[in-house]
């Protein structure tokens, strides 16, 4: 799993440190349990143009693509490597690729070619890729992929997220589950929330019982007891990711279907971020906060921008 920096930004009154359940709890409202407001089908419908999965590995992809990225005919994720803040992945309904120079060239990773790239977690032993045909796992750092989906209570994963000793998913079959031993076992956490989840489930890096999710029915969630139940955050409607600063937490950027959001204070308070025209899938560096990464689809392509302050300007790549 990602090693998170020691950093953390020291905010003014009222705002206090996330530190714990019960701390998040007493400044929140109850958690709010909300029942499948949104069927499946419709889910797909609302995701349309679909967001863009951005995850660098240097080996073991195609040659560099001369145009943007094969995606196929959505754009689900984009993700930058913990581990390397040059490696990129993007990824939808029929491709993925990974960049090893921060997004100035692509090759395809043909071992997750049909894989419907839409969630990505990162552990010490290796990457996970979650998609309708199930779970795929990398264990050579992202050159190659096996699927490996066997023990799953659901086979269609499309949210995805670990934190210090558990994984967690979400399907649209059963809602959200985890493992505490490296995938070999599965618990469902609740059968009420979750069917709608797309992308990555954040695991705050010093209480993996503090989690954050992009619902589409309902936005940014947030669960303080490791899944079982949830209150929404808000942000954007139709959201198809989130990210933060993982030296910062309180610090997240929801964004789907060409809008982002982002909270400096946890989701007590959200501002429109500019993005790029098209852009549903926005990813914070997990090494630098001021870097951000933008998906768009073009055709069966990703369009990928950066920002270098925070999201005040763009560069395409």
């Amino acid at each position: 799993m990602t090693k998170t920096n020691a950093r953390r930004r020291t905010r003014s009154a009222p705002r206090s440190p996330i530190r714990t359940a019960s701390s998040r709890r007493s400044r929140r409202p109850p958690p709010l349990v909300y029942r499948r407001p949104l069927t499946w089908a419709a889910a797909v419908a609302l995701a349309g143009a679909a967001a863009a999965v951005i995850v660098l590995a240097a080996s073991g992809a195609d040659p560099p693509s001369p145009g943007g990225p094969f995606v196929g005919g959505d754009l689900h994720s984009l993700v930058v490597d913990p581990a390397s803040p040059s490696r990129v992945f993007v990824g939808g309904h029929e491709g993925v690729a990974v960049s090893g120079d921060g997004g100035s060239s692509w090759g395809q990773v043909e071992s997750l070619a049909g894989a419907d790239a839409m969630a990505w977690a990162f552990t010490d032993e290796g990457i996970l890729v979650g998609g309708h045909p199930g779970l795929y796992v990398s264990n050579d750092g992202g050159r190659t992929f096996q699927r490996e989906s066997e023990g799953l209570p659901a086979t269609d994963i499309h949210a995805l997220g670990s934190g210090p000793g558990v994984i967690f998913a979400a399907s649209p079959q059963v809602g959200v589950f985890a493992s505490t031993d490296g995938g070999a076992s599965w618990e469902l956490r609740t059968d009420e929330v979750g069917q709608s989840f797309m992308g990555g489930i954040l695991v705050d890096p010093e209480d993996p019982n503090h989690l954050v999710a992009p619902d589409m029915a309902a936005g940014a969630v947030e669960s303080s007891d490791g899944g079982r139940t949830w209150s929404v955050l808000g942000g954007v409607g139709g959201a198809m990711w989130v990210s933060w600063d993982p030296g910062d937490t309180a610090r997240i950027v929801v964004s789907g279907m060409g809008q982002a959001a982002l909270t400096d204070d946890a989701g007590q308070t959200w501002g429109a971020v500019p993005v790029p025209e098209g852009a549903s899938v926005i990813e914070i560096s997990p090494h630098d906060p001021d870097t951000l990464y933008a998906g768009a689809l073009e055709g069966t392509d990703a369009a990928i921008w950066i920002s270098r302050d925070g999201g005040t300007t763009w560069e395409r790549l």
